[in-house]
């Protein structure tokens, strides 16, 4: 009995031991991870090479160019999808908000890639590299079958962006001689046919949707072959023809760069170009410990007329993964994503920054909700600063089960580009979701992305060390008084993955690639102590204020946005006025409650008219300016509010979510000379 009595002391101290150990360990959290590079040094520098840096993962110090030696084209990198995963999932999408998700296999998808690049050649397109087709859609299955057959018989497509503007569209069509474009729906069609005059060279349009009787006579009257998407594909079927793949340098396709300004300008990427950016990523990826494989699916939203969308869905295709499409309803996207249950969610900080609000906003409804929020986000704060990322601990369970459902609960790796993220929102994120968040860097010109953050850096503020393909140095802006012995200077790239040049324009590939071979990016960077790269400046956006002073406005604006009471700001300047003036789009959500503060209620709109509140947002913004360490002439002197957010549908934005400049000034002329003429009334300046 005695011996039993000790029995259940020694168990129930032994209970009570694994019991303290195991809390212990939920509020401690596990032990860092290792990481892929030491966090103190994660690039190398290249003595040769004008001090330019290069990525530690490269094996021998030497850039990577292809990783996976039977994928050197993406016509190779699907084929090898299609052996590894035949018959499971490739392609999915909803027939309407009510249904489930539909999938086609990776043989059905293939057969139907055979059948609609043979119906092009049957058609009478040439199989060779010379023959460019324009794709003018939203992102959807077809999309991707049209891309593999055109790479199936070496052909180049050309995306037309879904929200180009006329003069934009009718540029590219004229100048990359699109005889054959491939709409989604029946309104393209129309537009198309309403500008035929524009582009003569147009004289075949192949439809994703059902054609209507009017497009079908408008189409027949105007001399343009007007054909069914399903029967190229049928026609393919009946008059089988052999591939014809294409060479690793041969075009992929001629990716139109949306500008801020001017005309696009169409980089011209070569397969070997698009493999060699899939090979530094997939390289890196797996280094950090995230190996992509068929189990992995992705939720596609993001443009598939850029890059950035390409190279994602590409890796896909290669480990033979899934790839599910978006209703075409950013609005709905929410709703895609809790069905799909992706766990490759690419984005963008203008979406992530949205995300951060509302949970920000659900959070600050309840004291108590905002209690436990913020012991979890200590919490786990903590353990972020150790490179420490989980969504299994007691606060995942306990205060961020939700946050994380809503974006399927099984996200595994986000990636976010195009534009800098707050550092702010980016560790918030890191914290709430469990995953890790990876910031990457780049352009069109360069297959999309050149730099991405080390898996576990705790971090923010800088983009992450070259990635595996690209070697990078900082070139002297003397105008800038950035220079390169300060670890200052102009970003300039070089590797597999830079672009041949932009398409019959010698002029602008000359201003964009140098006679060494490096592509001039035209932004500023500063290399941290550690090795990774910083982006502070954009060298093409200055411009000079009436003094003779430069500014930067793309890098004022990255500082205010960072006000809690706006979602968006637009500065300008101009070379005959001596200040900065601003146009404010205020947070839904915040912007009420500071006018509520102020003793002011009604509806935005109504807000926006008081003087008060006007007065109360200049003074934030310019206290923000100051503790940044804005210079006196980088202050914006006058504001105008305005109550609808710059969005690409209402031509604000590019597609890619940069702030088209010249149409915002053009759109808001009037409000930007009413503020310098009232600024100068009252001696403001």
């Amino acid at each position: 009995m005695e011996v039993a009595m000790d029995y259940l002391k020694l168990a129930s101290a032994g209970v009570v031991t694994v019991g303290a150990a195991t809390v212990y360990y939920l509020l401690q959290g596990p032990d860092p991870p290792e990481f892929a590079v030491d966090l103190n040094h994660q690039s190398e520098i290249l003595s040769t090479t004008d001090g330019a840096r290069i990525s530690r993962l490269c094996p021998d110090n030497k850039l990577v160019s292809v990783y996976q030696e039977d994928v050197t084209t993406l016509y190779e990198g699907f084929q090898k999808g299609v052996r590894s995963s035949g018959d499971k999932p490739c392609l999915g999408w909803k027939p309407s908000p009510d249904k489930p998700y539909q999938w086609l296999t990776y043989n059905e998808v293939n057969e139907r890639v055979t059948a609609f690049g043979s119906g092009l050649v049957s058609l009478g397109l040439k199989p060779q590299n010379e023959t460019r087709v324009g794709i003018y859609s939203q992102n959807r299955p077809e999309y991707t079958i049209a891309d593999q057959g055109f790479f199936r018989h070496s052909i180049c497509g050309v995306p037309l962006y879904d929200t180009l503007g006329e003069e934009a569209c009718n540029f590219i069509i004229n100048q990359a001689e699109l005889s054959t474009i491939i709409c989604d729906n029946n309104a393209k069609v129309t537009a198309l046919l309403d500008r035929r005059k524009k582009f003569p060279v147009l004289t075949r349009i192949i439809l994703m949707e059902k054609i209507t009787e009017e497009n079908k006579t408008r189409a027949a009257h105007d001399g343009v072959h007007l054909i069914q998407f399903e029967d190229v594909e049928k026609l393919g079927r009946e008059n089988p023809v052999e591939a014809k793949p294409p060479k690793p340098s041969d075009l992929c396709m001629v990716c139109y760069t949306s500008g801020t300004t001017g005309t696009p300008k169409g980089a011209m990427l070569s397969h070997a170009n698009m493999i060699a950016c899939i090979s530094g990523a997939l390289l890196f990826l797996e280094k950090c410990g995230i190996i992509l494989n068929h189990e992995d699916s992705l939720i596609s939203y993001l443009p598939l007329a850029h890059s950035y969308e390409r190279i994602i869905e590409a890796c896909i295709l290669i480990v033979g993964a899934r790839i599910g499409f978006f209703q075409g309803d950013v609005r709905k996207l929410m709703d895609d994503i809790k069905e799909l249950k992706p766990t490759l969610f690419p984005s963008v900080p203008r979406l992530l920054n949205r995300f951060y609000d509302k949970v920000l906003s659900g959070v600050n409804s309840s004291k108590l909700k905002k209690f436990l929020f913020d012991l979890a986000m200590s919490s786990k704060s903590k353990e972020l600063k150790r490179g420490v990322i989980r969504n299994n601990s007691i606060w995942d369970k306990i205060v961020f089960r939700n946050v994380q459902a809503a974006l399927g609960g099984r996200v595994r790796l986000i990636t976010t580009g195009s534009a800098p993220i707050s550092g702010t929102v980016l560790s918030f994120l890191r914290c709430i979701v469990g995953c890790p968040i990876l910031e990457g860097y780049g352009q069109t010109e360069n297959s999309a992305v050149c730099t991405l953050t080390i898996v576990g850096d705790p971090d923010s503020g800088h983009v992450g060390p070259p990635l595996p393909c690209t070697m990078i140095k900082l070139a002297d802006v003397p105008e800038m008084d950035y220079y390169s012995n300060n670890n200052k200077g102009e970003v300039c790239l070089k590797g597999g993955n830079i672009f041949l040049g932009y398409l019959n324009d010698p002029v602008k590939t000359k201003e964009a690639l140098d006679d060494d071979g490096w592509l001039h990016t035209g932004d500023v960077g500063e290399w941290a102590a550690n090795g990774t790269l910083k982006i502070i400046d954009r060298k093409k956006n200055i411009l000079k204020l009436a003094q003779g002073e430069y500014v930067a406005p793309e890098k004022i604006e990255n500082v205010l946005v960072q006000s809690p009471y706006i979602a968006q700001i637009y500065v300008h300047g101009d070379s005959l006025q001596a200040f900065l003036v601003g146009i404010v789009i205020p947070d839904p959500e915040t912007f009420p409650a500071l006018c509520s503060k102020l003793g002011f209620n009604g509806s935005i709109k109504e807000l926006i008219q008081i003087k008060e509140v006007k007065q109360a947002i200049l003074k934030d913004l310019t206290d923000l300016g100051k503790k940044s360490g804005l210079s006196s002439l980088e202050i914006v002197k006058d504001i105008h509010i305005h109550p609808e957010l710059f969005s690409v549908e209402n031509g604000m934005l590019t597609p890619t979510f940069k702030t088209k400049r010249q149409d915002v000034s053009k759109y808001f002329a009037n409000e930007i000379k009413e503020m310098y003429d009232h600024a100068m009334e009252n001696n403001k300046v």
